[in-house]
């Protein structure tokens, strides 16, 4: 660390031996604080989606900030100068006065930083996916649910008043039994072949550091900052950035959970990088009454076969399209149409009878505080997390899956289960 950086964990542990002590002294005596209280949040990762989630979060006391890039980190350091600034998260998660972790890395750093977390008994939130392989989701939501913490994954969207008044209208059968749904993101998050220059590390960056449980290759700039999703080591494409926000509709719609079959459409799978598109197509079982579902992704340009037929849809980007026995709807995330609009015509929407949010993250701030739930805990989001990342092991796989959810097994390909878990560096393991 620099002498200005030594001096400034000088001057903000001087801050918290003063004022904030009455903070640290009263948690010791209670197992959590009152919902008056302010948490003591510590943040993962604070730049980008990470810095967001920051700002999320700036109304508790933010104690601890963490980020392996010194050059993103000042500005919010200098934001919160109270708070200690680390570069090593495990570090960061030895101070003895932090309620809950905020996770806002690369996907390669979630499930490394959630655990630790999860384990030392704070109460965790974390960005989508929950992690970065679907051996990791479950074994993240499996501590949760162990050490009964408040979770919550970072699918903002969830929280919107549009994705609930659609999951009414589903979940009031106005369409009819649901069968079918396709997902659609336009998005094109892609790697390439490794490449082969070897340029110095900026000042300020610490590359081991930021590389944490993958396997050690020179820096690069296609990879920090913000280019690390197209590469299978750090991310997982555009399915994997942009699944979760939109499969989370119809997930929570029709009480989705795990698929049954996995398959893909797309270019050849590439060892070190993801596809610019995909088509995936999951199958689910019946679920009570409600019938079996087929549900197709698309990203990088393709879209449902829908759009081909002229005057069939409406113009619309992103998006989630229901196909019921008596009609359509397509949402994005600020609007839904049921389909065919003149079928449709003085449409009364069903009395609205899930409740408006208070926001995504501060409804997991106050279930920190009061122990009640949050509506994207682990166990919801560590499902969808899996499913979403199913695709990709599909996709790499070259062949459809038959997956056996309870065991988390591929059952048909032993030979694509080396995708479902990664292997960690020394010193980075689950």
């Amino acid at each position: 660390m620099s002498r200005a950086q030594t001096r400034r964990q000088f001057l903000q542990q001087s801050a918290l031996a003063g004022a904030g002590l009455w903070l640290t002294a009263g948690r010791a005596s209670a197992q959590r604080p009152s919902a008056n209280d302010k948490l003591n949040i510590a943040v993962i990762g604070i730049s980008g989606r990470g810095g967001q989630d920051l700002k999320g979060v700036a109304g508790e006391n933010i104690v601890a900030l963490c980020d392996v890039d010194e050059n993103l980190a000042a500005k919010p350091c200098s934001e919160f100068p109270k708070a200690r600034f680390y570069t090593d998260f495990r570090k960061m998660l030895e101070q003895k006065d932090i309620d809950a972790v905020v996770v806002g890395t690369p996907d390669h750093i979630h499930a490394p930083a959630a655990m630790m977390a999860l384990r030392a008994g704070k109460h965790v939130y974390c960005e989508k996916p929950l992690t970065h392989s679907v051996y990791e989701a479950r074994q993240v939501a499996e501590m949760a649910a162990k050490m009964k913490r408040a979770t919550q994954m970072g699918i903002q969207i969830h929280a919107d008043s549009n994705y609930r008044r659609v999951v009414e209208v589903i979940q009031k059968d106005i369409l009819g039994p649901i069968r079918e749904v396709h997902v659609w993101c336009g998005k094109s998050w892609a790697g390439s072949d490794r490449p082969k220059e070897t340029p110095p590390v900026p000042a300020g960056l610490n590359w081991d550091l930021w590389l944490g449980p993958a396997p050690y290759r020179p820096y690069h700039p296609c990879y920090h900052p913000a280019k690390w999703r197209g590469w299978w080591d750090f991310g997982g494409g555009t399915l994997s950035d942009m699944a979760c926000h939109y499969m989370d509709l119809p997930h929570w719609a029709l009480n989705l959970r795990h698929p049954v079959t996995i398959e893909t459409e797309g270019p050849p799978a590439h060892p070190e990088s993801a596809p610019t598109w995909l088509i995936v197509r999951y199958e689910y079982p019946a679920r009570q009454a409600r019938p079996p579902v087929k549900l197709t992704w698309y990203h990088g340009g393709k879209r449902p076969p829908h759009f081909a037929e002229e005057g069939k849809m409406p113009k619309w980007g992103d998006g989630v399209l229901f196909v019921g026995a008596k009609g359509m709807l397509i949402a994005d995330y600020t609007k839904y149409v049921l389909l065919p609009e003149k079928d449709w015509v003085g449409f009364t929407p069903p009395a609205p009878f899930i409740p408006d949010s208070i926001g995504h993250h501060k409804e997991w701030i106050e279930a920190c505080k009061t122990g009640g739930p949050t509506t994207c805990n682990f166990d919801y989001s560590g499902a969808l997390s899996e499913t979403v990342l199913l695709g990709n092991v599909a996709h790499r796989a070259g062949k459809k899956l038959e997956w056996d959810a309870q065991n988390l097994k591929i059952t048909n390909a032993p030979d694509a289960m080396q995708f479902i878990r990664r292997s960690y560096r020394a010193g980075w393991e689950l």
